[in-house]
C-alpha cells in the first residue's frame, strides 16, 4: 500500500493564493475610484473654462452695447457735436472699446475651440480607454478566480478520496484480523481497499496537475497580465495629468495673445485723448456762433449843465428831422445792424395813414408835439429792432411772434443765417439732382417700352414722369427763393475772406438788382426804421439746367465684364447694339432702372437692358457706385 500525503499539506499555499486574489481585486477597486476622480476633475475644469468663455462673451456684449449706446445718432444734433476734437476723441474711444470687446470675443472663441472642445473630446476617449483597461483587468481577475475554483474542487475531491481509501484500508485490516470472517469477505475487503487507493492516486495526480496549472496561471496573472494592465492605467492617468496641465497653459496663452491688440486699443485711446485741441474747439465755437454784427459806435457826450443849450439842441434835433439834416448819428457805423447783447424790442408800428407829407415813408418827418430828451432818443435807438426790409420780412416777423419758425431763418444773426441758407440751398440742389436722375431713368425705360412693347407699357410711366417734373419745378422754385434770401444776406454782410458760395449763377445774371431792391436800407432821422413804398418785386428766375454747368467728364472705370445673352439693336440715343455671345466691359451697374452701361472700346459705349446680358463684376473694383466726377468751367 502506498501512503498518500494528507491534503492539508497544500492548504496553506492555496489559502495564500486566495488572499492575493482578494487583494488584487481590492487594488482594481481603488484604481477604478481614482481614475474616475481624475475624469471628474477634468470635467470640472472643462466646466470652469466654459463658464469663463460665457463671461467673456457677456462682457464683450455689454461693452458693444455700451459703445453703441453712446454712438451719435444719424441725422441728429449729436452728430453735429462730433466735429470738435474732444467729442471726436470720445468717438474714437467708443470705436476702440468696440475693438476691445472684439478681443474678448476672440478669447472666448479660442478657449472654446482650443480647450473646451478638445478636452471634451479627450474625456470621451479617456472614458473609453479606462473602460477597456478595467474590462481587461476584470477579465484577468475572473480567469484567475476560475482557476482557483478548479483547484479547490480538485483538492476537495482528492481529500475525499484519501479519506475513503483510509477507511477502506482500516476495514480490510479489521476483516483480515477477524477469524470468524470468511476468506471471500476478506478478499472482497482487500479489493475494495485497493480500489479506493487507486482512486486516491488518480485524484492526487489530477490535483497535482491542476495545482501546477494554477500556479502557472497565477504567476502569469501577477507578473504579466496585471502589471501590464496597471501600466496602461498609469500611462492613461499620466496623460490625463499632462493634458490638463497643457490646457491650463493654453488658458494663459489665449489671454497673452490678445494683450498686444488690447494694448494697441489703449494706445489709440491715449492718442485720441492727446489729439484734443482746446484752441481749435474754441475757434470752431467762434466760427459757429459769430453773428456778423459790427460793434456800435462811440456814444457822444451829453452836457446837462446848460439847460438852455440842451433845449436848443433838442430844437435843432427836431429841425434836423424835418429838414433831412441830422446831427452826428449814434451807432452810424452799424446801420441796420445791432450789437447782439442789446435787448431787441418789437418793431415800431407803421405810421398812421394820412394825406400829410409826413405819412409818406420817404418823405420828411413832421415834428412831434412833445419833445423828448436826447437820452430817451438814444435809448430808443439802442433798444430798437433792426429794420424789416420788406413786406415779406414783416410777415416772417409776425409768424415768429406766433411761435412758428421763420422759413428764411431771419431770427438768426446774419452769419448764422447765411450758413443755414447755404445748407438749405445745397440740400435742395441734391434733391433736384436725385429727381432728375430718376426722371432720366424713367425716360430711358419709356423709350425701351416704346421700342419693345412686349417688355412693358410705355404709358404706365407717364404719370410718374409728370410727378417728377412737378417735383423738380417745385424744388427749383424753392432754390430760387432761398438763393434770393442768401443773396440778400450776403449783400448786407461785410466782405469775408472765405471762398464764395457755389450758386448756379443764372439767378444773379437774370436779376442783378432784384435782390438789392428789397434789401435797401431806409432809416429815418430819428433812428426808427421805415419800409419802401414800392411793393416787393417778384423774382422770377428760369429753371437752371444742371447739365449745362458741367462740360467734361472723366471716363468711368471698368468694374467687370458681361456676355450678351441675346442680340439687341440699340436704335435710341444712348444705347448700343450688341450681338449674342459678344463679350464687353461693364462700366456702370444697374441702378434699378433695368439698364446696364457697357463699353466695347474707347469710342463705343452705351446702355443695354440688364436682362439681355450676364454680368461678371470684379470683386476688387472700388467705387462702383461713385458718381461721375465732373469739372465745372
Amino acid at each position: 500500500m502506498v501512503s498518500l500525503p494528507h491534503p492539508s499539506v497544500l492548504h496553506g499555499a492555496v489559502s495564500a493564493s486566495c488572499l492575493c486574489c482578494r487583494k488584487g481585486k481590492d487594488q482594481f477597486d481603488n484604481l477604478e475610484k481614482h481614475t474616475q476622480w481624475g475624469i471628474d476633475v477634468l470635467e470640472k475644469y472643462i466646466k470652469f473654462v466654459k463658464e469663463r468663455t460665457e463671461i467673456e462673451l457677456s462682457y464683450a456684449k455689454q461693452l458693444r452695447n455700451l459703445s453703441k449706446k453712446y454712438q451719435p445718432k444719424k441725422n441728429s444734433k449729436e452728430e453735429e457735436e462730433y466735429r470738435y476734437t474732444s467729442t471726436r476723441a470720445f468717438l474714437a474711444t467708443l470705436n476702440e472699446m468696440n475693438d476691445y470687446a472684439g478681443q474678448h470675443e476672440v478669447i472666448s472663441e479660442n478657449m472654446t475651440s482650443l480647450i473646451t472642445a478638445e478636452l471634451t473630446r479627450y474625456v470621451q476617449e479617456l472614458k473609453q480607454e479606462r473602460k477597456s483597461h478595467f474590462h481587461d483587468g476584470r477579465k484577468a481577475q475572473q480567469h484567475i478566480e476560475t482557476c482557483w475554483k478548479q483547484l479547490e474542487a480538485s483538492k476537495r475531491r482528492f481529500e475525499r478520496d484519501c479519506k475513503e481509501a483510509d477507511r477502506a484500508q482500516q476495514y480490510f485490516e479489521k476483516m483480515d484480523a477477524d477469524i470468524n470472517v470468511t476468506k471471500a469477505d476478506v478478499e472482497k475487503a482487500r479489493q475494495q481497499a485497493q480500489l479506493r487507493h487507486q482512486m486516491a492516486e488518480d485524484s492526487k495526480a489530477e490535483y497535482s496537475s491542476t495545482l501546477q496549472k494554477f500556479n502557472s496561471e497565477q504567476h502569469e496573472h501577477y507578473y504579466t497580465h496585471i502589471p501590464n494592465i496597471f501600466q496602461k492605467i498609469q500611462e492613461m492617468e499620466e496623460r490625463r495629468i499632462v493634458r490638463i496641465g497643457e490646457s491650463m497653459k493654453t488658458f494663459a496663452e489665449v489671454d497673452r495673445q490678445v494683450i498686444p491688440i488690447i494694448g494697441k486699443c489703449l494706445d489709440e485711446i491715449t492718442k485720441a485723448a492727446e489729439s484734443v485741441d482746446h484752441k481749435n474747439d474754441s475757434q470752431m465755437v467762434i466760427e459757429a456762433f459769430k453773428s456778423g454784427f459790427e460793434p456800435p459806435g462811440d456814444v457822444d457826450f451829453e452836457d446837462f449843465t446848460q439847460p438852455m443849450k440842451r433845449t436848443v439842441s433838442e430844437s435843432s434835433l427836431s429841425n434836423s428831422r424835418g429838414d433831412g439834416k441830422s446831427e452826428p448819428k449814434f451807432g452810424s457805423k452799424s446801420k441796420g445792424k445791432l450789437w447782439p447783447f442789446i435787448k431787441k424790442n418789437k418793431p415800431p408800428p407803421p405810421p398812421p395813414a394820412s394825406a400829410s407829407p409826413s405819412a409818406v415813408p420817404n418823405g420828411p418827418q413832421s415834428p412831434k408835439q412833445q419833445k423828448e430828451p436826447l437820452s430817451h432818443r438814444f435809448n430808443e435807438f439802442m433798444t430798437s429792432k433792426p429794420k424789416i426790409h420788406c413786406f415779406r420780412s414783416l410777415k416772417r416777423g409776425l409768424s415768429l411772434k406766433l411761435g412758428a419758425g421763420p422759413e428764411d431763418f431771419s431770427n438768426l444773426p446774419p452769419e448764422q443765417r447765411r450758413k443755414k441758407l447755404q445748407q438749405k440751398v445745397d440740400e435742395l440742389n441734391r434733391d433736384i439732382q436725385k429727381e432728375m436722375d430718376s426722371r432720366d431713368a424713367l425716360t430711358k425705360m419709356k423709350d425701351v417700352y416704346i421700342k419693345n412693347p412686349q417688355m412693358g407699357d410705355a404709358a404706365s410711366v407717364d404719370h410718374r414722369l409728370a410727378e417728377l417734373g412737378q417735383n423738380i419745378e417745385k424744388l427749383r422754385l424753392e432754390v430760387q427763393k432761398f438763393e434770393g434770401w442768401l443773396a440778400e444776406v450776403e449783400g448786407r454782410l461785410p466782405a469775408r475772406s472765405e471762398q464764395p458760395r457755389r450758386q448756379s449763377g443764372v439767378y444773379e445774371a437774370q436779376n442783378p438788382s432784384g435782390v438789392n431792391s428789397c434789401a435797401q436800407d431806409r432809416e429815418s432821422p430819428d433812428g426808427s426804421y421805415t419800409e419802401e413804398q414800392s411793393q416787393e418785386t417778384e423774382m422770377k428766375v428760369p429753371a437752371t439746367d444742371f447739365d449745362d454747368e458741367f462740360d467734361d467728364e472723366e471716363p468711368l472705370p471698368t468694374i467687370g465684364t458681361c456676355k450678351a445673352l441675346y442680340t439687341f439693336e440699340g436704335q435710341n440715343e444712348g444705347t448700343i447694339s450688341v450681338a449674342e455671345g459678344e463679350l464687353l466691359y461693364v462700366i456702370e451697374e444697374d441702378k434699378g432702372d433695368g439698364w446696364t452701361r457697357i463699353r466695347r472700346n474707347e469710342d463705343e459705349e452705351g446702355y443695354v437692358p440688364t436682362s439681355y446680358v450676364e454680368v461678371y463684376l470684379d470683386k476688387n473694383a472700388k467705387d462702383v457706385h461713385k458718381p461721375l466726377q465732373k469739372i465745372s468751367e
